[in-house]
């Protein structure tokens, strides 16, 4: 488990990906930046070597909430128990096999709270594909099925009072007994749990 930095992150990535897929994990806690070290990194490939790589994150596979309201998981969503992991597992399969000519996935709309099927198509000819997500490290449950298809591991370490700074802007419009919900009983929480119970990464990125 060593430090990196995105331009060391890079050079190590476009040499994996040479020859053929590699898949490059990017896990941390909410609000740790893990969208926009995935985008980074894969906007930089592509200035490289224009299509070569995609993202593909871990939130399209969030059970909707007419699965997570009768199941009184509703106030929980974002939690390891309200993602299709085993359906994420399986399209990551298919993605690592690389044998269709293009992929559709799906891709978490956050202004609406709603997974969008294929909203994201992801083409045979990327080798380097990014997943990120909060529990695509975990060492846990069918979470650990993941693990087999990476060829590059990273967790994104943020202190805790970063985090709130960062969750406490994102949640900043909701009425005060919602925000405590989310800030403390969820997404910190959840946090920790990230920073806990996800297996050694290969790489460190501190933010």
């Amino acid at each position: 488990m060593k430090p990196i930095d995105l331009p060391t992150l890079l050079s190590i990535v476009a040499e994996r990906g040479k020859a053929g897929r590699s898949i490059t994990a990017i896990a941390g806690p909410p609000g740790a930046g893990k969208s926009t070290l995935a985008d980074d990194l894969a906007d930089a490939l592509n200035a490289a070597e224009p299509g070569s790589a995609a993202v593909f994150p871990m939130d399209g596979y969030h059970y909707d909430d007419m699965v997570l309201v009768p199941r009184g998981l509703r106030p929980r969503k974002g939690s390891p128990e309200t993602f299709d992991v085993s359906g994420f597992a399986t399209m990551l399969g298919r993605l690592k096999q690389n044998q269709e000519t293009e992929i559709a996935v799906p891709v978490f709309d956050r202004s609406i709270e709603i997974a969008r099927a294929g909203a994201r198509m992801i083409p045979q000819t990327v080798r380097h594909l990014v997943v990120e997500g909060n529990y695509i490290l975990l060492n846990k449950g069918d979470w650990r099925t993941l693990h087999q298809h990476y060829d590059t591991t990273v967790l994104i370490d943020v202190a805790e009072e970063e985090l709130r700074r960062r969750l406490t802007d994102r949640w900043k419009d909701l009425d005060p007994e919602t925000f405590a919900y989310k800030m403390d009983v969820n997404d910190l929480p959840n946090g920790r749990l990230v920073k806990t119970e996800s297996v050694q990464p290969e790489f460190i990125f501190r933010q």
